[in-house]
């Protein structure tokens, strides 16, 4: 080994010190980014964990609010709507409760189908027209999936309780005679408990399936209220279990009650058409309004659906084309009943009647007296 001078020694001291400070700031950097990566995989960690486990709490109902100061037409065009809704099935309830003369069968199912479209469109429009007001409208999961429930479960049971009418018009027709012994209290009262039976049974399967679905974000539902198909959208996993089961308890739902009222009328115009002129034309008249409220709540569902499958439309349409569809049965309902049937404008008339001879009767006295 060579001999060091003492400025050599000084020299190889320096850059010895000046290595060792190097090789310090080195691993002191390392440790600085092996500290900073784990607090960054922890907290990216922790928040998937967090996103994995559902994190939205609740959901935002988009609606219509990219129409802007247009938006308050529809408000007010949806709330005189609802308002007429509300006023001519509650209408017919009161009716039906109240006139003696209204006691067959077909009344107790029309108050039932009434008093269907008033909780069925309730569940629905009231959020939307608070949302019209309100900048964000929000709702939580559970109410989500509650509101999501109730208005399949309302919908289903309407076309039930149309097919349990369908088949009190088949017996009234085709059985005048056995009409009263058949259609008893008893029997009414199974035939709807049948109907919400079977109404309360179809939604549960989809219900339950999304219930337990992780929510993640984002959690912004493109439609008027929490329509399964645009809730199911924002689930963070494979969701096509869910949309099969939907589907098919859906078809169950249209297909059964469909195929039953179909063939009801199918019998029924068979024995119609073995019936004279007058026969015939009384027993048409019988389930006109009926056939009426089919033909528009197939129809509607029907061109809605098909709209859907071809046309290109924005978001914005297809709200308003859904609220058009679950309000139009309700909103026709008391209208075509009242403007079909005989039995009930006579109904209206007796009980308007007083109010209109009381309304009139200070008229009269002011005229006399100004003669």
């Amino acid at each position: 080994m060579p001999h060091l001078t003492q400025t050599d020694a000084s020299i190889y001291r320096q850059g010895s010190n000046h290595r060792n400070t190097e090789e310090v700031g080195k691993m002191g950097r390392a440790a600085t980014d092996l500290i900073l990566t784990s607090s960054t995989n922890q907290r990216f960690g922790s928040a998937n964990n967090t996103l994995e486990s559902g994190s939205v709490t609740f959901f935002i109902i988009e609606g219509l609010a990219s129409l802007g100061e247009k938006k308050m037409i529809l408000f007010v065009l949806m709330l005189v709507g609802y308002i007429v809704i509300l006023g001519g099935n509650s209408m017919i309830v009161f009716l039906t409760l109240s006139d003696p003369k209204l006691t067959s069968p077909m009344y107790f199912f029309l108050r039932n189908l009434s008093f269907v479209d008033m909780v069925y469109t309730t569940t629905t429009i009231p959020k939307m027209l608070s949302g019209f007001l309100t900048d964000i409208s929000t709702i939580s999961v559970l109410g989500c999936f509650l509101q999501m429930y109730f208005f399949i479960q309302l919908a289903v049971t309407g076309r039930a309780i149309l097919t349990v009418m369908a088949y009190d018009r088949y017996v009234a027709i085709c059985n005048p005679l056995r009409y009263t012994a058949v259609m008893t209290r008893p029997v009414r009262l199974l035939l709807i408990a049948g109907a919400w039976g079977f109404s309360i049974v179809i939604p549960l399967p989809s219900i339950i399936l999304g219930g337990h679905r992780p929510y993640c974000g984002p959690n912004v539902v493109r439609h008027g209220w929490c329509d399964p198909s645009s809730v199911r959208r924002l689930a963070c996993t494979n969701t096509t279990v869910d949309s099969t089961v939907s589907l098919s308890f859906a078809l169950v739902a249209l297909l059964t009650t469909g195929v039953l009222i179909l063939t009801s009328y199918i019998i029924i115009g068979v024995s119609m058409s073995k019936m004279g002129a007058t026969q015939r034309l009384k027993a048409f008249g019988t389930c006109a309004a009926h056939l009426t409220v089919v033909s528009i709540s197939y129809g509607s569902a029907t061109f809605v659906y098909i709209s859907y499958r071809v046309g290109n439309f924005s978001p914005e349409v297809r709200i308003i084309v859904a609220v058009l569809y679950s309000a139009l049965t309700p909103f026709l309902n008391p209208l075509i009943y009242s403007l079909r049937n005989k039995e009930l404008r006579d109904s209206i008339r007796r009980t308007v009647g007083p109010f209109r001879t009381g309304a009139a009767v200070p008229a009269v006295k002011d005229i006399n007296t100004v003669s």
